[in-house]
């Protein structure tokens, strides 16, 4: 496969990065990447993936899911998908919505990152009546699986991060949904423009240390950001305590963790929050007694499109400077 799509011109939404221990490959998916460099590519109603063996030189897109394949219920609003890896599984989750429905969450799999992915059931895990996005998967200390997603603030007013438990394939909620936590209780947090707290992007990644920290994202007064809230108890219901700061603040947001394959936690994000210009940035990260800290952002993404707080540093040239990886 020919690696010639550089990290520098992928324009991406809410990218997660699945480091592949079976190929020791890298993928990213979304619904549809640069259209003017790939003006065939099906929209909507189709996810699609770049491989890369360097996160740095991607493959051209390659279609993993085509929903009129597979008779599938929703064409629209296919966001911010994520492949995990389950039971020697692949498996696909994003949101999906059909006209005059709410959007909701649920589960593909497939015996390859590179698909085909199908559904595990015919119909979303979320609740019944919720308008959900974001589903991440989340395995806890008794190895049962459960989706943690966000409950919209345009149903609530104060979105919700929330959590649901799933049957062992994934196909279907065995129980009753639970709010861990509201956008409002980050100190962080700024009141969006329509009146609400925003919920985005939650992702749970365990720390050397046992304890459990939750990335999620919202809109502060300078942009769009990310931060991180750890729970007391080491598990999933919590009580959540959010950090007194973002993570990363320069409108640039919906974050994830990953581990390269030499060993080194990386995170990845959109920046800037502005359609046409997202990029992927890649930050090189460390682990601090207890807590998460950004070391370096690798890709340069940011150097003439950050948003926010940044957006009167940024660069008018092209950033030319090498990418480079500091290893573990």
């Amino acid at each position: 496969m020919k690696y010639t799509f550089h990290v520098r011109e992928i324009n991406i939404s809410d990218p997660f990065i699945l480091a592949d221990p079976v190929s020791r490959k890298y993928y990213t998916y979304a619904a549809v990447f640069n259209r003017d460099r790939y003006p065939d590519l099906k929209f909507p109603g189709c996810f699609y993936a770049l491989e890369s063996e360097d996160l740095i030189h991607w493959s051209d897109p390659k279609k993993v899911f085509d929903s009129d394949e597979t008779d599938f219920w929703a064409k629209l609003d296919y966001w911010a998908p994520e492949c995990h890896i389950w039971r020697e599984k692949y498996v696909l989750i994003s949101s999906f919505r059909a006209p005059g429905s709410y959007r909701a969450c649920q589960c593909l799999v497939s015996d390859s990152p590179l698909g085909p992915f199908v559904p595990v059931k015919k119909e979303p895990v979320t609740p019944k009546g919720w308008h959900c996005l974001d589903g991440t998967l989340y395995a806890d200390r008794q190895g049962r699986p459960w989706m943690v997603f966000c409950h919209e603030w345009l149903q609530v007013g104060d979105g919700q991060i929330a959590a649901i438990p799933l049957s062992e394939d994934l196909g279907s909620a065995v129980g009753d949904p639970v709010i861990l936590f509201r956008a409002s209780d980050a100190p962080w947090r700024g009141s969006f423009a329509q009146g609400g707290f925003v919920t985005d992007g939650p992702f749970l990644h365990r720390m050397q240390d046992g304890s459990l920290i939750m990335l999620w994202s919202t809109f502060t007064a300078k942009g769009y950001a990310c931060g991180y809230a750890k729970s007391r108890s080491k598990d999933l219901f919590g009580p959540w305590e959010q950090r007194p700061e973002p993570l990363y603040f320069h409108d640039g947001a919906h974050s994830m963790l990953f581990h390269t394959f030499e060993g080194r936690l990386m995170m990845a994000l959109h920046c800037p929050n502005d359609h046409p210009r997202k990029k992927m940035l890649l930050f090189e990260m460390e682990e601090r007694n207890g807590e998460l800290y950004i070391v370096n952002e690798v890709t340069g993404n940011w150097y003439g499109d950050a948003g926010g707080s940044a957006a009167g540093y940024v660069y008018k040239e092209k950033c030319t400077e090498e990418i480079y990886f500091s290893g573990k």
